[in-house]
């Protein structure tokens, strides 16, 4: 009787592991979303590549209202593109954080950012990740810590 019980539980289990793989896998009918803004000069969309496949945005865009303007470069590949983003916020990160511009991990040293426009840069994974520059010049603070004025140029470089 034990036996029967646990046979019949095992076969149960595996039918729902089985059932769970199966509902988790990509339904390669699925067409990728484009991301913003990914058009050609005759107005159709185009079909991002490389690591811009992953990006939420594929041409200039601005944001946001305030009292300061500051400009992003985003470099990848070679490809670029610029955000201008208005703010009020103290720092870069905040006020990058507020338009989901950038993500990453709290960590000892503040914020380790890990996508830059929806761009993945992993240090721990691939050896890559973000160069965090202003106006070209290596900053020695974190985006996160980097107090903004208005008028200022910053840049996020992919790198190895």
């Amino acid at each position: 009787m034990k036996n029967t019980i646990k046979s019949t539980l095992a076969l149960i289990l595996a039918l729902l592991m089985t059932l769970c793989l199966f509902s988790c896998k990509k339904d390669e009918t699925e067409t990728p979303q484009t991301p913003s803004g990914a058009e050609n000069e005759a107005g159709g969309t185009i079909a991002p590549e490389g690591l811009w496949a992953s990006a939420t945005y594929l041409k200039d865009t601005s944001f946001g209202e305030g009292a300061k303007t500051v400009t992003v470069k985003v470099i990848a590949e070679d490809k670029s593109i610029t955000f201008t983003v208005k703010t009020d916020a103290a720092t870069l990160g905040e006020a990058l954080l507020a338009h989901g511009l950038i993500a990453g991990d709290e960590g000892q040293y503040g914020l380790y950012i890990k996508f830059v426009n929806g761009i993945r840069a992993d240090y721990d994974l691939d050896q890559r990740y973000w160069n965090f520059t202003k106006n070209g010049e290596y900053m020695m603070t974190g985006a996160d810590m980097t107090e903004i004025a208005d008028g200022e140029t910053y840049e996020f470089t992919y790198a190895k």
